[in-house]
């Protein structure tokens, strides 16, 4: 899988020195080494950009790796909207999206995902793009979160679900969380309200389209 991986970052992706020095900013503030693949991040500029969504929902900024990439498929016209438990990440985050150009097209809200999904289904918002990439135990709480909120057509990415190619070979070294992405990956194949398909990118991405 990481040779996989490799191959496809060297033949289909050149990250550009911003992305590069958006990497580097968030090692300098030792943050995690968990931002998305470059070849993962094309991919989400690329979905973002081929469905027309404007308004974007991501779960789990960290550091603005995600954000900056997701930003790019939308270009001058949408918005995004980050949910981060650290108050210190989503500042990273803002001030990787500002040397972006994003200043003005980016907000963060702190503290509990959950939480701010509840409040924003009591504003009666609704976005027609989700990225969720957090803590692994609520990924299923987060799909609901995101279905309340999602306009229909609305695309719903998941990062993670392969964990490191555990969910399907016994032989791979199982992660804390592979059965719970285990579960996760069968509830979006099955849920009623979706269209989905798994992309062996990166660690994999969900990618679900709410059905009309």
């Amino acid at each position: 899988m990481k040779k996989i991986n490799e191959y496809i970052d060297e033949t289909f992706t050149k990250e550009d020195e911003l992305l590069q020095e958006v990497r580097y900013y968030i090692a300098e503030k030792e943050m995690p080494a968990i931002s998305v693949s470059p070849s993962a991040g094309k991919c989400l500029t690329m979905l973002v950009r081929m469905t027309g969504a404007k308004r974007v929902l991501e779960i789990g900024a960290l550091g603005g790796y995600s954000g900056v990439c997701l930003a790019r498929g939308f270009g001058a016209e949408g918005e995004l909207l980050s949910l981060e438990l650290e108050k210190s990440y989503a500042q990273v985050a803002k001030e990787n999206l500002t040397k972006a150009g994003f200043e003005d097209q980016v907000s963060h809200l702190t503290g509990p995902a959950l939480e701010s999904l509840d409040w924003l289904n009591e504003q009666q918002d609704s976005f027609d793009f989700f990225f969720i990439d957090a803590d692994k135990d609520n990924y299923e709480n987060y799909l609901e979160g995101c279905l309340r909120l999602a306009r229909p057509g609305a695309v719903i990415v998941a990062d993670n679900v392969l964990a490191r190619g555990s969910v399907a070979d016994e032989e791979i070294e199982a992660r804390k969380y592979t059965e719970t992405m285990r579960d996760f990956n069968k509830k979006v194949a099955e849920h009623p309200r979706l269209e989905s398909m798994l992309l062996p990118i990166g660690d994999g991405f969900t990618v679900s389209r709410v059905k009309k």
